[in-house]
């Protein structure tokens, strides 16, 4: 793609082209303003375009067979271990890494931080496709996706977490969707549809944060259902909830610089000049956010651990696994972060972004896979489960940069100017008033 910008290609940024002076059609639009053999061209050449077919090519069909021969035939589920890498990565890590999109709605709509907006709408973006690929990763472990309304809205169960996680996941989904539109109206030309959506933004904003919040800590209320299974250091009764709501505030917040930091090298030339130049500025802010959050979160996870008084455990196996969860997930990038910050080292905060992401994932792991029936012999993920985790994976990675080449996320939509013969008459002038200027008229 940069080698036809190179060259002084045109793509599309705003209503009209500027080279022929007429409206994008639809085509012109889903292609950048290129032509089929130009937009084929840069496809083929995109290496990684090659890795993502040969993984569909070999994880497609595994996904299809996991629906006709059943969940056995790529998983080891059973009623010992029926969590996996399905929801161990796919829901209970998908979604924290999600939450970056109420939280920069949060700041920008509800706290009036308007320096936060050119990486808003990459947040919600990076929301929306998160707890939508947590579905999909959802499905595949459950099966029967035609009988998704089912436990939604037949067979209720209001008692149980999961139907509490259920219902506001889905219901976050369609405000989340409702957040994004507003781009996808844009880049439709439909301004009065992008007039409502941001005439309801704060309202959306506070839904937001009322369903995210409730089902991030409701994610953590699920092990309450089998006390004991997790080893000690990974559970607290009275305090599950919690860890996974705090730990959620630093992965959102971490996911976007990780994201803007992977678009910044390598989409530049589909970032304007607001997202770039500001971009620095914005990461060294969410890393002092992300800073706060694991400084609350080691806080509250020493609290839960003197609260149940498993210190013993740190001096055994699982102890040593627990500190390096801890050390490199959490404590380090408490030090990275607050370093960069001082001394406005931006990399460096990139870095702790990065440790912190894969410290949540690892930690999401260990309380739902690693360490879950402790007791017991350790159970490793199977091949198949492992294929269709990549694959969906890969495909939540391709939707991500589709959309990001479209619609305007990484740069400001480009109003159409209206020329001067068309634009609002002026208004007709008055009669000038016959009366002396400091008389008052009858």
């Amino acid at each position: 793609m940069k080698r036809y910008i190179d060259k002084g290609a045109k793509v599309v940024d705003g209503p009209r082209s500027p080279v022929q002076n007429r409206p994008w059609t639809l085509k012109e639009k889903l292609l950048l303003g290129f032509t089929p053999k130009e937009y084929l061209g840069q496809a083929v050449r995109n290496p990684l375009n090659w890795v993502a077919a040969l993984i569909l090519l070999v994880g497609l069909p595994v996904i299809l067979s996991r629906f006709y021969f059943g969940l056995g035939f790529v998983t080891h589920a059973s009623n010992d271990y029926p969590w996996g890498l399905f929801l161990g990565f796919g829901l209970f890590s998908m979604v924290p890494l999600s939450a970056s999109g109420f939280l920069l709605g949060t700041t920008v709509e509800v706290f009036g931080r308007h320096d936060f907006e050119p990486i808003e709408r990459l947040a919600l973006l990076n929301g929306l496709l998160g707890y939508l690929f947590a579905v999909v990763y959802l499905l595949a472990d459950l099966g029967q996706p035609w009988r998704l309304p089912y436990p939604m809205v037949v067979s209720w169960g209001p008692a149980a977490v999961l139907f509490l996680v259920g219902w506001h996941v889905a219901t976050y989904l369609s405000v989340q969707m409702a957040e994004v539109s507003a781009s996808f109206f844009e880049w439709q030309g439909w301004p009065r549809a992008k007039a409502f959506i941001r005439r309801i933004a704060l309202g959306l904003t506070t839904a937001g944060i009322i369903l995210s919040t409730l089902h991030q800590g409701a994610l953590g209320a699920l092990f309450t259902y089998a006390p004991g299974k997790v080893h000690p250091l990974w559970y607290s009764e009275e305090f599950q909830w919690i860890f996974f709501f705090c730990s959620s505030i630093p992965a959102g917040l971490c996911m976007v610089i990780v994201a803007s930091t992977i678009v910044k090298k390598t989409m530049a030339w589909r970032c304007d000049a607001r997202f770039l130049e500001n971009l620095d500025r914005i990461t060294l802010g969410l890393a002092k956010g992300a800073a706060m959050g694991l400084v609350t979160y080691a806080t509250i996870k020493l609290i839960g651990l003197a609260h149940d008084n498993e210190w013993g455990y740190l001096a055994s196996g699982f102890g040593t696994l627990f500190l390096a969860e801890m050390t490199f997930g959490v404590f380090i990038p408490i030090s990275l972060f607050a370093y960069a910050v001082r001394h406005k080292i931006v990399a460096m905060a990139r870095f702790g972004a990065l440790l912190t992401v894969l410290g949540i994932v690892f930690n999401r792991l260990n309380t739902a896979l690693f360490t879950f029936n402790w007791k017991l012999y350790p159970e490793l993920p199977h091949i198949g489960e492992t294929i269709i985790v990549v694959t969906v994976f890969t495909i939540y990675l391709l939707v991500y940069r589709f959309l990001l080449y479209r619609l305007p996320i990484l740069y400001q939509w480009k109003a159409e100017l209206v020329p001067v013969d068309e634009a609002v008459p002026a208004p007709k002038l008055v009669k000038e008033s016959k009366t002396p200027v400091g008389e008052v008229t009858a």
